[in-house]
């Protein structure tokens, strides 16, 4: 998956300053799947507040937490030596845009998409006239890819090639409401009745993914605003892969498996060690902005384990109840495992926030055969915003 140094390259090019990707297309669909109109517009034509306002939406599907907002879509080497998605996709790309069959086929895809999409379904035609269009944009751009020598400098003077891609996004356009307006040409007021605006993306992709200064043509990189929402219908459609897992359920599933497999070692000091030592793991990959998002293995989360004091029959056992959940060579990125930013504990009637830093807090321990939730007060206490004394 692209890094955050390959991801910040990508979006330095989209300075609506620079003027650097060539081409914008837009293919803006009804609610029902109808292709109403297709436009194309070079980057070099637009006004500087239309490149500011449009360069700002393709930069945020360039955006997110990689595992929650940001995912890799992967295509096998089936489909990228005979799959139809992955030539149609390439073609886009290799074409900038400028492929009349390959756009013609694009734009039905997405029509499809929507037909069958059944959050898009009305019942009746003044539905549709009210419902919201979906304004698909695509932007071409090629850049150099720049020469770096021995002390990690660019060498201006020396290039490895061009990289070439495209980003795609998906935006809502809704119409707003009618107001009365005063028209200064004519200084009157008279009512206005609302316009077609263009929102922020809900989900998007980059084709063929950046990593290292190459194209990576199994991958793209995938943006949804909503983790937990990935709009499976448009991958299918699109690329043709394989249902993913949302963070959610990564997170469930993976709670799941120590539950089952830890039992009565699934211990307050065992998850707040398993908290930091991920924590940390987190901590030194943001260090590097060169290296790939963090996930975890079997491996990984059986070493995890060792080092919070599992016993080697329960390690044993989370390794096995993991391959299962997530296949043989699967990972989940780190970020869907144990939450880091927060420490909660809840019973039925009671819930206690932490900050994870200072976990150590809190404590369990059994008094007179009875289980207690401990809170070391280390300052002043407070209830209900009053300061009490005992």
């Amino acid at each position: 998956m692209m890094n955050a140094h390959d991801i910040s390259q990508i979006r330095r090019r989209l300075d609506p300053k620079h003027r650097d990707p060539s081409t914008i297309l837009g293919i803006c669909l009804s609610a029902d799947g109808h292709i109403l109109s297709r436009f194309e517009r070079p980057v070099g034509m637009l006004t500087t507040e239309e490149a500011e306002k449009l360069m700002a939406i393709f930069k945020k599907v360039l955006t997110g937490t990689p595992g929650q907002n940001q995912l890799s879509v992967e295509m096998d080497q089936e489909q990228v030596e005979h799959g139809e998605e992955h030539a149609l996709l390439s073609a886009l790309v290799s074409s900038g845009l400028k492929d009349e069959l390959a756009v013609s086929t694009f734009a039905q895809h997405l029509s499809e998409w929507v037909q069958n999409d059944g959050s898009a379904v009305t019942q009746s035609v003044e539905e549709i006239q009210a419902a919201g269009h979906q304004l698909v944009l695509l932007l071409h751009d090629n850049m150099d890819v720049s020469y770096h020598d021995r002390n990690g400098e660019i060498d201006r003077e020396r290039s490895d090639g061009s990289f070439s891609y495209m980003l795609c996004c998906v935006c809502p356009v809704k119409r707003t409401k009618g107001a009365l307006v005063f028209d200064e040409s004519q200084n009157d007021i008279h009512l206005w009745d609302g316009a077609w605006t263009v929102g922020m993306p809900d989900f998007g992709f980059m084709f063929p993914a950046y990593e290292s200064g190459s194209a990576d043509i199994y991958h793209a990189l995938y943006y949804t605003r909503d983790a937990e929402d990935l709009h499976e219908g448009f991958l299918d459609q699109i690329f043709h892969t394989e249902p993913q897992m949302t963070a959610t359920e990564q997170k469930e599933s993976f709670q799941a498996v120590l539950q089952a497999s830890l039992g009565n070692e699934c211990s307050m000091e065992v998850v707040q060690s398993m908290q930091e030592t991920i924590a940390t793991m987190l901590d030194e990959q943001k260090q590097d902005k060169e290296a790939e998002p963090l996930v975890l293995g079997r491996a990984d989360v059986q070493r995890v384990l060792e080092q919070s004091g599992v016993s080697d029959e329960k390690v044993a056992d989370v390794g096995e109840r993991f391959e299962e959940a997530f296949g043989e060579h699967g990972t989940i990125p780190a970020v869907n495992t144990i939450p880091v930013k927060e420490y909660k504990v809840t019973t039925p009637s009671v819930s206690i926030r932490v900050d994870p830093d200072h976990s150590d807090l809190v404590e369990t321990r059994m008094i007179d055969g009875k289980y207690y939730i401990l809170v070391l007060a280390d300052g002043e206490v407070e209830v209900n915003g009053m300061r009490i004394t005992g």
